[in-house]
């Protein structure tokens, strides 16, 4: 069987968890977009890992790992990744694949993100500044790309970066006074990044469909969440990737017909990192409550998460363009303690009763949230197994969220390890 999991809300909704629980039974598990921009966390035992390039299933001895086309891979973070598991007993030595048409995310890309954020003041969109957005720009302008495959070749990679880095200095220099990079420095950090890494570069659309004819199980994780995709995200708020499931057959080549069933992963809360419209932020004593019970601190930047209620409109939305088939809940036990609930089941806007989420941000912005009150629980449900072992109100809750969104909740997760997770189907 092959799966697609993908976040439904603003990122960070633990698809890690729910991609590593699944991996115990796939063959494959496929990185097909983001970079690392992305922070997917998996918890074994007392032992975490945090992940931003590699597949969550990368913890999982025996799981082949394909970083695939679309993804723009940062070698220095990736090497970084495969040593940091080595040493904790997760070999990458022969099941790790990275397609050869990936794009490459180099120093100058990190240094223009800088540059481009520090300069928009206090209208900077909030990326990471790891490079991501300028190497996907890199990518789309086609001139100024290095791929994969061209760590193949340091004669004609050395000739590419001069004719690139003549031009991105002109850039630095004329938009914002900065210092030029050296070419050389450049060059010898990509000559230290193939001797580690071609071994590693193949057609990974090739070998997907192979292995698929084989009847193999692959399974397709999502980075980042549909509200951050590139076309049907809350633009300019968004990743330079797209983030949903539609990214799926542009980002490793393999079409949507051949994915036997959409998960769609969503905490029982909303959060998300940097600007951007929110209508159900609760900047108050309710947000902090959240985030500090929940963690909510990013993975990748260690930023404070911006907290809400749960969005259904939002989660409703991700589904029906994800052509999701089934949820996966998360964070369920960070709602105890909390002796009522807020759930958002539609939007106010002029006046309207609105349940499809407007992606455009001028219509958002006057989105007022439509809510639904629920009554909370105390009880401590870290140690439960099972849907009915968890208290009424919580199972009433999750039903809820079923209801409105119309999609079986299969997964619920009630604390970080793998063993906290109720499975109803």
């Amino acid at each position: 069987m092959n799966i697609c999991v993908v976040g439904l809300q603003w990122g960070d909704e633990g698809k890690g968890k729910v991609v590593d629980i699944l991996a115990e039974n796939s063959d494959i598990v496929v990185r097909y977009g983001g970079g690392s921009n992305a922070g997917h966390t998996v918890v074994i035992g007392d032992e975490r890992f945090a992940l931003h390039l590699l597949p969550s299933g990368a913890v999982r001895g025996g799981v082949t790992c394909i970083i695939a086309n679309a993804v723009v891979v940062d070698p220095a973070v990736l090497i970084g990744e495969i040593d940091g598991l080595a040493e904790r007993g997760f070999a990458l030595s022969g099941r790790l694949l990275i397609s050869e048409n990936a794009h490459v995310v180099l120093d100058y890309h990190k240094r223009e993100d800088q540059l481009r954020e520090e300069s928009l003041g206090k209208e900077k969109l909030g990326t990471t500044v790891r490079g991501i957005g300028p190497c996907y720009a890199d990518k789309v302008g086609r001139s100024y790309a290095v791929r994969m495959s061209d760590f193949r070749n340091l004669t004609e990679l050395n000739k590419k970066l001069r004719t690139i880095l003549a031009y991105k200095n002109k850039l630095f220099a004329a938009l914002y006074g900065a210092e030029p990079l050296s070419v050389d420095a450049v060059m010898e950090n990509c000559k230290q990044y193939a001797a580690r890494l071609v071994p590693f570069v193949t057609d990974t659309t090739e070998w997907l469909h192979a292995a698929i004819a084989e009847g193999k199980s692959v399974l397709f994780e999502g980075a980042q969440g549909s509200l951050l995709d590139l076309d049907h995200g809350t633009f300019p708020y968004v990743t330079s990737s797209n983030s949903s499931s539609l990214g799926v057959p542009s980002g490793c080549g393999v079409p949507a017909r051949m994915i036997d069933k959409y998960v769609g992963v969503a905490k029982v809360y909303t959060t998300r990192v940097g600007a951007g419209p929110f209508p159900t932020e609760q900047d108050n004593e309710i947000g902090q409550y959240i985030r500090d019970k929940g963690h909510e601190y990013g993975t990748t930047t260690g930023r404070p998460r911006r907290c809400g209620w749960f969005d259904a409109v939002v989660a409703s939305y991700s589904v029906k363009i994800g052509s999701i088939d089934s949820l996966a809940l998360l964070h369920l036990d960070t709602l105890g303690g909390l002796k009522e609930l807020s759930l958002c089941s539609a939007y106010e806007i002029d006046g309207q009763r609105k349940t499809f989420f407007p992606a455009n941000i001028d219509r958002l912005a006057k989105a007022k949230p439509i809510y639904e009150r629920m009554p909370g629980w105390d009880e401590d449900i870290s140690q439960a197994t099972a849907f009915d072992e968890l208290p009424a109100n919580a199972q009433a809750y999750v039903r809820r969220i079923e209801a409105i969104i119309g999609k079986p909740v299969e997964m619920i997760g009630v604390g970080p390890k793998r063993t906290q997770t109720i499975i109803r189907s």
